[in-house]
């Protein structure tokens, strides 16, 4: 059986998206030191606005993701939204765990 996806919620899917980009910001952060280290000093950015980067990318991630998001809605409400398909196998999958083998 199909579904549509006829509209998101601004703010939490914002949230969510808007701390994962913040998350991969933290991991790139180590080349963003590197990069602040290697750079000459007249040239480049310091280690402050490394810093700063990570938490601009989710700001920047959080804003987007809205945007898109409203954007998506309006869209939606004129053609319809994305038709998915959904398994109804009736296997859950719970707190991240592997569904049980079915028997």
């Amino acid at each position: 059986m199909a579904h549509r996806l006829s509209r998101f919620s601004i703010g939490q899917t914002a949230k969510v998206l808007g701390v994962l980009y913040l998350l991969m910001g933290l991991i790139f952060l180590p080349f963003f030191f590197i990069a602040a280290a290697l750079s000459p000093k007249q040239t480049g950015f310091g280690v402050g606005f490394a810093l700063v980067l990570p938490v601009l990318y989710g700001i920047i991630g959080f804003v987007c993701t809205a945007i898109g998001c409203a954007l998506y809605n309006f869209v939606a409400r004129l053609v319809g939204g994305i038709e998915i398909q959904l398994d109804s196998s009736g296997s859950t999958v719970q707190s991240g765990l592997r569904p049980a083998a079915r028997t």
